[in-house]
């Protein structure tokens, strides 16, 4: 059994390490993506404070262009499949840039899957140099997220990119 809880008096870069050891003991020998994504949402949903939505969008490269598609996530139900340059995810996944994102009714083109979100921390997970996945945070607090948090869930998509 595992019961992962992290002080929450803690400074943010110790929650991010304590999140990303919880991840790496979860996923270490696992070959099931899905299983690793599913384990590592409901890690993120755990660990950080504020979130209404914390997840995956996969990449299916099978449609042309590609577009990203739902996978694993804790949180009220989500868009499907959102298309590459589309909304904070597809412009993660297009660019392979993390979108960090304090007012989303303020970001072009956001796509409101849950009206209740003011602000999303997106990051692609990259392999090989390709876009496979992104972590998509969403949180129902403006500015929620910020410089740390950003280095820290990046720091997950680097261990996981292997992984997922």
């Amino acid at each position: 059994m595992f019961d992962f809880r992290p002080d929450p008096a803690q400074p943010k870069p110790e929650t991010y390490r304590q999140l990303c050891d919880a991840a790496d003991a979860l996923t270490a020998g696992e070959r099931d993506a899905v299983a690793n994504m599913a384990n590592v949402a409901a890690l993120m949903w755990e660990f950080l404070p504020e979130l209404n939505w914390a997840g995956f969008y996969r990449m299916d490269r099978s449609v042309s262009g590609g577009e990203l598609v739902l996978g694993p996530f804790a949180g009220r139900p989500a868009c499907i499949r959102i298309p590459l340059g589309k909304g904070v995810c597809g412009a993660a996944a297009a660019t392979g840039e993390s979108q960090l994102v304090e007012d989303v009714h303020a970001f072009p083109g956001h796509i409101a899957c849950d009206a209740a979100s003011r602000s999303e921390l997106v990051v692609p997970v990259i392999r090989d140099g390709d876009v496979v996945a992104v972590i998509d945070l969403d949180s129902p607090a403006l500015a929620r997220f910020d410089v740390e948090d950003r280095a820290g869930i990046e720091a997950l998509a680097a261990l996981l990119s292997s992984r997922i």
